[in-house]
């Protein structure tokens, strides 16, 4: 019978490591989770936290995932109260205030559960200063409170905060084993699946969603259209057709925000003044973050296109992602080299980088198009 760590998919090891902590009842209180993108590190987070939070308990039906109770579903869906997940809010990683919001919430009592549960993604950029507001929390927490670190490497996490985690090692999954986890659940075929992973850079769950969604598609669609048409583009066509793809990509922050001010609205008539200003300096600091992840969207999109032309160069065509825009690749190809397609990839990199660093978007995604129409062509 399925549990909830049936979903950590393509992790055999860290799925079985999970389910018997909490089977066995040997849940301590702080984990790193440390593995690449795209390896299921908050998706094995968020099991972790239904299964210690499921009121039928792990030795109930489905062992933590009862699949009918309330606390599940929001779980499932970050709607949680007792579920809180950090990502860092500032251009070089975490703030101190955010750091701080985890340190004072964490001595006040779970809402719903019996239980609250910390999940830190990017672990790896706590700062010096961030960190050692944290190390007390960290290593001793309330009997009630379980802290989940994400990060990338065991090596990017400071020493002083990864020796009082639990270490838990996520591997690389292959890359046809995660087309076939794609495929398994999104219903796409083997060739889309491969395009929305180089989309994702490599993120299951965010590749899953990609393909369900008729904006990303249409966002991959028009990016690719400029794309193919920045030959023979002028550089009015090129600021034109980037206004075209960044209306698209304002569609998840317009969603966003929209949910931020309805839930506001439901709940501001019980808040006190300052706790409705530190919930609306949040909201902006996610909806800045959902809008640099919808850029760099488009980013690793044509970082894809890029170096397929790049592979079609060199006669490497089985090395194609984007199979469905073969003929437009092949075209590129022929009126460019491998040595510009790999120079065109290097200031894609450095856009990658300008959208970290808070640069105008507008600004950042028009630099990215003329210099890989430069890079290419010119």
């Amino acid at each position: 019978m399925n549990d909830a760590f049936e979903n950590i998919l393509g992790q055999p090891k860290v799925r079985d490591y999970l389910r018997t902590a909490v089977t066995a009842e040997k849940v301590t209180h702080a984990y790193l989770f440390v593995g690449p993108a795209g390896s299921h590190k908050m998706l094995a987070a968020l099991s972790f936290s239904q299964a210690l939070l499921c009121p039928k308990g792990a030795k109930g039906p489905r062992g933590g995932e009862c699949g009918a109770c309330d606390a599940c579903g929001k779980v499932r869906r970050r709607k949680h109260p007792d579920v809180r997940v950090f990502e860092p809010e500032g251009a070089q990683g975490y703030l101190l205030e955010q750091v701080r919001d985890i340190v004072g919430d964490a001595s006040l009592a779970p809402i719903q559960a019996d239980r609250k549960i910390y999940i830190v993604d990017r672990a790896d950029l706590l700062s010096v200063q961030a960190a050692n507001a944290f190390l007390k929390t960290l290593e001793e927490p309330p009997d009630n409170v379980t802290f989940i670190l994400l990060a990338r490497s065991r090596e990017g996490v400071l020493p002083t905060v990864s020796s009082r985690c639990q270490i838990v090692p996520f591997r690389t999954i292959p890359s046809q084993e995660a087309c076939g986890i794609v495929v398994q659940n999104s219903g796409a075929n083997p060739e889309q699946a491969a395009f929305a992973l180089a989309a994702c850079d490599g993120s299951l769950t965010k590749a899953v969603a990609f393909l369900s969604s008729h904006k990303s598609m249409e966002l991959r669609g028009r990016l690719f259209g400029l794309l193919e048409r920045l030959r023979q583009a002028d550089d009015w066509d090129v600021i034109e057709g980037v206004r075209v793809l960044l209306d698209l990509s304002r569609a998840p922050t317009d969603e966003l925000r929209s949910r931020q001010e309805q839930e506001l609205a439901k709940n501001q008539d019980f808040l006190a003044k300052s706790a409705i200003r530190q919930i609306e300096a949040r909201n902006k600091r996610a909806l800045t973050a959902q809008t640099i992840e919808s850029l760099s969207r488009i980013v690793a999109l044509s970082r894809s296109w890029v170096r397929d032309v790049m592979a079609v160069c060199e006669g490497a065509s089985e090395l194609v992602v984007n199979v469905d825009v073969a003929d437009a690749l092949a075209d590129a190809a022929s009126h460019t080299s491998a040595a510009r397609a790999a120079r065109a990839l290097v200031d894609i990199g450095a856009s990658a980088q300008a959208l970290a660093y808070n640069v105008s978007p507008e600004t950042c995604i028009d630099a990215l198009m003329f210099d890989v129409r430069d890079r290419l062509y010119r």
